[in-house]
């Protein structure tokens, strides 16, 4: 019986899907991230009609809160955007998929939900504990 050989990487093909799925990941994070830089900047914007009155305060209390989180959204998004072009480098120099830590392949699944871990599983949840 002969041993079967485990293997260290994904081949080019297997690689092109995740590079696709990488791809409309990092688009529609781009695309989120610039609807909201741009709600953002007309949240800047107090247009013409400034006028002064008792629901003023009020607004003016949930406008500054609403413009936090976007900020935080926006934060939380651009740092994914820099693990997702990071991902396609990795493909692009070949170790993509390879855990960092075991060295060992990452199974496809995780990859397919998480395309731009570095880990597999069981190595995260070591890290963890």
């Amino acid at each position: 019986m002969a041993a079967v050989e485990e293997k260290t990487r994904y081949s080019e093909t297997e690689l092109r899907e995740f590079e696709e799925i990488i791809t409309q990941k990092l688009d529609a994070t781009r695309n989120e991230l610039n609807f909201i830089r741009e709600t953002l900047s007309r949240k800047n914007d107090n247009g013409t009609d400034f006028t002064a009155n008792s629901t003023k305060l009020m607004e003016d209390g949930a406008d500054v809160s609403e413009k936090e989180q976007l900020s935080q959204s926006a934060g939380r998004l651009q740092k994914f955007a820099q693990q997702l072009e990071a991902a396609l480098i990795r493909i692009k120099n070949g170790t993509y998929g390879v855990c960092r830590d075991t060295g060992k392949l990452i199974p496809k699944e995780r990859l397919r939900a998480v395309p731009h871990t570095q880990q597999t599983i069981e190595a995260k949840l070591k890290a963890s504990n």
